[in-house]
């Protein structure tokens, strides 16, 4: 019969292997990432528009069973084709020069500094520090574990498709719609000020769901609900707030707050 204390070693030894390979999972798979995104011939851009449909659609929920497949097969839940990530930037810096010709920059220089800014700032320093967040609540707050299961960790890379996914449907309404409405939203007037409130806060929440959907998807997660209710709870009431202060007659309205501080 083993002794006692070996048997203690194994499984400590198990667990610790474990947890080893998810901390530097990133630290291994990240070089391929990269790599792949510097070659446009490994990259699968009809399959990341076909995401881009299903989160448009009434079922946002099945983009998140490729996600399944690819930990099936290639154990991993990220994405490993970074296509979608391009193809999003790519509508970010296109979506700003279309601002910034709008608002009318005196310079190529403001042209630039536009989308360099956006992608920069608005997409990628935000994502990383979203992603940042949501993975370390997640590892730390939800995870829980069966007996007959193997420990696992959120993948940062996960989390950062989760965003990206996310953001793709707040971009929809924040730059495209919002752009399309930009004579009506920028007008003075108590409806413009309800209108891009409610704009901002229905963008808000729909980037709270699919950001929800993405981490109820990881079957080692619970209370996941707390990405969805928590931001709708908080937005909501922001929103009430905001429509009582415009009968008041204290007009906040945020597309003039986001478009004075981006075009002056």
């Amino acid at each position: 019969m083993l002794p006692i204390k070996d048997l203690k070693y194994s499984a400590s030894s198990s667990s610790s292997n474990t947890r080893y390979s998810s901390s530097h999972l990133l630290e291994r798979r990240f070089p391929d990432y990269v790599r792949r995104l510097l070659d446009v011939r490994q990259m699968d851009f009809e399959a990341a528009f076909d995401q881009l449909i299903t989160l448009f659609s009434t079922e946002p929920q099945q983009i998140y069973t490729s996600f399944y497949y690819r930990k099936q097969t290639k154990n991993q839940w990220a994405r490993d084709d970074p296509a979608f990530v391009v193809i999003q930037a790519i509508f970010v810096a296109t979506s700003a020069l279309a601002y910034a010709i709008a608002f009318r920059h005196p310079s190529f220089w403001g042209y630039l500094w536009s989308v360099i800014y956006c992608l920069l700032v608005d997409w990628l320093f935000i994502g990383f520090a979203v992603a940042s967040t949501c993975s370390h609540v997640a590892n730390k707050y939800m995870r829980h574990y069966h007996s007959h299961s193997v420990e696992q960790d959120v993948e940062w890379l996960y989390c950062f498709d989760v965003h990206s996914n996310a953001f793709f449907c707040s971009f929809l309404l924040t730059y495209v719609l919002q752009y399309l409405l930009l004579p009506i939203i920028l007008s003075r007037a108590m409806f413009s000020c309800i209108l891009s409130n409610t704009l901002y806060a229905v963008a808000t929440i729909w980037y709270a769901y699919i950001s929800h959907l993405g981490y109820r998807a990881l079957p080692f997660l619970a209370n996941t609900q707390t990405f969805l209710w928590y931001p709708t709870v908080i937005i909501s009431g922001l929103w009430c707030l905001s429509v009582i202060m415009v009968l008041f007659g204290l007009r906040i309205n945020l597309s003039r707050v986001i478009m004075a501080f981006h075009y002056g």
